[in-house]
């Protein structure tokens, strides 16, 4: 092997592919980033056996080779090296010998041929705006659960309904569904991918603007783009029926403004006790919209908002952690929560009906 390439396209790709690796003491190669130079082009490779990612960049390639090297210690070489320069990657006695300007560095390297291949996904295909698709994990995979007990509600839940594409997850105390315009895709019926994928997807593609490409079949799933190419393990499992448990009719609905309700259920935060338990009071009447919390070693709290409330009375307890991760999916001013005795309080964006939370009250 003997390149050159930018040290800045290096550098990124680096830190990409390095966070995949596997820290795994039975299998040592996955430590590693598998670097493979031909044609016109560097590719960069890991795998943690449940993600597998290659990004590919532009490279002069004088003499193409493969060699695998620490996924940590490339990482921090690149970390300290200037990026507005060239450098310089050579197979020396089978060690990667790193030249620029400044800089000589030999990296021991490992033996490549045990490292493991990334599955080229075959199956169903669509293609998606990247910023559509990172919306709808974004939105709702912070409600999966993040136990392996159940792997099926570990997950993110992708599927297709009219001209949607659907996001959905749940840890079954509270619920998230985006829904994502997307017209002329084929039918989906149901895609699981894991939770704990869910962060490297966002991360991979956050900042990517344009068309990214998933591929799926029954145990695989893959995105790519140009020069990135990322394959996830899906999960084997039915996704609970969850639009049997949303309610059709609510007893009473209250709307508020959403930075008033934030500030209330932060200030509420100070005085929950440790099941992070939060009061609602509210009445209709007396047009009251009334939280409150109280703690035995810290005090006690009421705070009081405006709103619009049409219904009952209402007296609940909720944790208060759960209605403050909603607020990163709500993107207008107002909220919508609707009640209705001990079924799931829902939660939507006014005059926005493209993403619906459920919080199960703990009272019920």
């Amino acid at each position: 092997m003997k390149l050159e390439c930018a040290v800045e396209k290096i550098k990124n790709a680096i830190s990409q592919v390095e966070r995949i690796t596997g820290k795994n003491l039975t299998l040592p190669i996955l430590n590693s980033i598998l670097l493979i130079a031909s044609g016109n082009s560097l590719k960069l490779r890991s795998t943690n056996l449940n993600l597998g990612i290659e990004i590919e960049i532009p490279a002069k390639i004088q003499k193409e080779g493969i060699l695998a090297v620490s996924g940590s210690i490339l990482n921090a070489v690149f970390s300290n090296i200037s990026q507005n320069e060239n450098v310089f990657l050579e197979n020396e006695n089978e060690n990667l010998l790193v030249k620029t300007k400044k800089n000589k560095i030999k990296l021991k390297s490992q033996p490549h041929e045990d490292f493991p291949t990334i599955p080229r996904v075959a199956g169903d295909s669509f293609e998606i705006e990247s910023s559509k698709l990172i919306e709808g994990i974004k939105s709702v995979y912070y409600s999966s659960s993040v136990s392996d007990i159940k792997p099926e509600i570990s997950s993110v839940f992708i599927y297709t309904n009219e001209d949607n594409l659907v996001f959905v997850s749940t840890d079954s105390f509270r619920l998230a569904e985006k829904k994502i315009k997307t017209k002329g895709l084929e039918e989906i019926l149901g895609i699981l991918i894991p939770y704990k994928n869910t962060g490297e997807i966002l991360k991979v593609f956050g900042e990517f603007k344009g068309l990214v490409k998933v591929c799926f079949n029954k145990n695989q799933i893959s995105f790519s783009t140009d020069g990135v190419y990322l394959t996830s393990r899906i999960i084997d499992g039915i996704f609970p029926d969850y639009r049997q448990i949303i309610p059709k009719e609510s007893a009473t609905e209250v709307v508020l403004l959403k930075q008033d309700l934030l500030n209330a259920l932060k200030l509420s935060n100070i005085f929950s006790d440790k099941f992070n338990q939060v009061n609602l009071k509210i009445s209709p009447k007396e047009k009251v919209f009334e939280l409150s919390s109280a703690n035995n070693d810290i005090g006690e709290n009421k705070t009081y908002l405006d709103a619009v409330i049409k219904g009952e009375v209402v007296e609940l307890s909720f944790n208060y952690k759960y209605f403050l991760d909603c607020f990163q999916s709500i993107n207008t001013d107002s909220v919508s929560i609707k009640l209705s005795g001990g079924r799931p309080i829902v939660i939507t964006p006014v005059s926005d009906a493209s993403f619906t939370y459920l919080i199960m009250p703990m009272n019920s």
